[in-house]
């Protein structure tokens, strides 16, 4: 079963082939990542009463890492291909590498939430926007603005504000719906990945002036 990455038709595709065939929902979420939005996928781990899948003694991250024997799943994968490989991790979580389809700004979860309600009343342009269990917010931007943060922060007069603002770029990993971040429960969307929005997502000067805001706001 082939398709092109971007596609309705991949959309319906998945999804009829899930209802039919009973596949996990990771498997349709991953498929949809990587056929619809051209995101490359890692198996990551879980973490269950503390202890990480990872079977490593004194894990860092417990089921908040990639699984280091793992292969990425790389974008335009088929449902076919992502239900062969994840066959062989059952259980994993989805994880995303950051840095190559997308770059990440990451927030308290409250003053995302209050920023989100101002960009979309503004209009400007968005891509997904993740929650976790931990109550961090995570708006997807363009890839390489992690690196530019610090001089558009300094452009725009934040650079000596004590901001909850964060870049996340290349060699950080996000786990992603439906999966379950550290055992603390599971990641979900505050704005759901779009065919406009997930293979292009904004450049981060669009939306830091407005994140940089509210996180000032929600410290004060």
């Amino acid at each position: 079963m082939g398709f092109t990455i971007g596609s309705s038709r991949t959309m319906r595709d998945i999804r009829t082939a899930t209802r039919r065939r009973g596949r996990s929902s990771e498997c349709t979420a991953v498929a949809e990542y990587t056929g619809l939005w051209g995101w490359d996928v890692v198996p990551g781990a879980r973490a269950a009463a503390g202890a990480c899948s990872c079977g490593g003694t004194g894990c860092p991250a417990p089921g908040a890492h990639p699984l280091d024997f793992a292969p990425v799943i790389r974008a335009g994968a088929t449902l076919d291909e992502v239900t062969d490989a994840w066959a062989r991790f059952p259980g994993a979580a989805v994880m995303l590498p950051v840095g190559r389809a997308f770059d990440v700004i990451e927030v308290a979860e409250a003053a995302g939430r209050r920023a989100l309600v101002r960009l979309e009343r503004m209009g400007l342009p968005l891509g997904p926007v993740a929650a976790t269990p931990d109550g961090r917010a995570h708006f997807f931007v363009s890839p390489g603005s992690a690196a530019d943060l610090p001089r558009l922060l300094y452009r725009m007069g934040w650079d000596d504000a004590s901001l909850d603002l964060h870049g996340l770029g290349p060699g950080t990993f996000l786990t992603a719906p439906p999966s379950d971040r550290a055992g603390l429960g599971p990641v979900r969307w505050l704005r759901s990945p779009a065919l406009d929005s997930a293979t292009n997502p904004p450049q981060a000067r669009l939306l830091l002036g407005t994140l940089a805001y509210v996180a000032h706001r929600s410290r004060a």
